[in-house]
């Protein structure tokens, strides 16, 4: 017999962004916006529609709105148990709610709230811990857009590689060869300036300024379906009309690069995502 689910969780999440609230709406409550900061996202404008979260090739989370009130609140409902492979009844949907809120001198806050009830299993608490360390730096990419990229369209690169060894003996290789400095250094990464916008654990933010601008995301995190093993990876946003062009010549090669932080460029076998 499946336990009821009763045990809560619940993240919460503020930032302080430039805009009215009609244009952080837009930022945080359409299929566009979202794109431009978040997961490559589809959604139905209007209370019941359709949401879909893509999280890799085949992978992505879907739910419905539940509330649309703009420009002030958005809520959603994700199903929680079928991305995790469980029985529907074990537990309850994943609900988030985005709240607008306007503030003197030009600028809002949002506020995000994301909450569910589990069983208590031990891995539903990990699941939870794991979510708010990766939605976190997500607000930076919303603020960030927003300052410098308002109402633009963006065009994703992402490539991540598994590759074997230490994940933080692969950090430092990839913080050393790209040269990341401090916040708000200037950065050459891989030929395309930028600067560096925030330090994480294992991960940095980059805005580029040319000639393809846009703010891209280089990590490392643990395989956790193989011991000894890591995933390094790379996310972009880009906002020009050669970005498509930039994509196509750039995912390749930011692969063949990755694969070389572990002396590995050219060995057949590699997953990449």
């Amino acid at each position: 017999m499946t336990a009821t689910p009763h045990v809560p969780y619940r993240l919460e999440f503020s930032v302080e962004v430039p805009g009215t609230a009609e244009q952080v709406w837009q930022a945080v409550a359409t299929a566009r916006g979202m794109s431009a900061w978040f997961l490559p996202t589809e959604l139905e404008e209007r209370e019941g529609g359709a949401v879909h979260f893509a999280m890799g090739p085949e992978m992505g989370s879907d739910g419905h709105v539940t509330a649309w009130e703009p420009p002030h609140r958005l809520a959603y409902e994700e199903d929680w148990a079928a991305l995790m492979g469980k029985e529907p009844d074990e537990l309850s949907p994943m609900t988030s709610e985005f709240l607008v809120e306007a503030r003197s001198g030009g600028t809002c806050v949002v506020r995000v709230t994301t909450s569910g009830f589990g069983t208590g299993a031990d891995w539903e608490s990990e699941f939870w811990d794991d979510m708010g360390l990766n939605w976190k730096p997500y607000f930076d990419n919303l603020r960030l857009y927003l300052t410098h990229f308002p109402g633009q369209e963006a065009t994703q690169l992402e490539v991540s590689v598994e590759l074997p060894g230490d994940a933080d003996a692969l950090w430092t290789r990839l913080h050393d060869e790209l040269g990341l400095g401090e916040v708000g250094e200037a950065v050459d990464v891989r030929g395309t300036p930028g600067v560096v916008e925030r330090l994480g654990v294992r991960m940095a933010l980059v805005r580029l300024t040319g000639p393809v601008p846009g703010l891209l995301s280089v990590y490392v995190h643990d395989y956790a379906e193989a011991a000894a093993s890591a995933t390094a990876g790379v996310r972009a946003y880009l906002f020009s009309e050669e970005a498509a062009n930039f994509v196509k010549r750039e995912e390749p090669a930011w692969k063949a690069w990755l694969e070389g932080l572990a002396g590995l460029a050219g060995l057949a076998g590699l997953a990449t995502v």
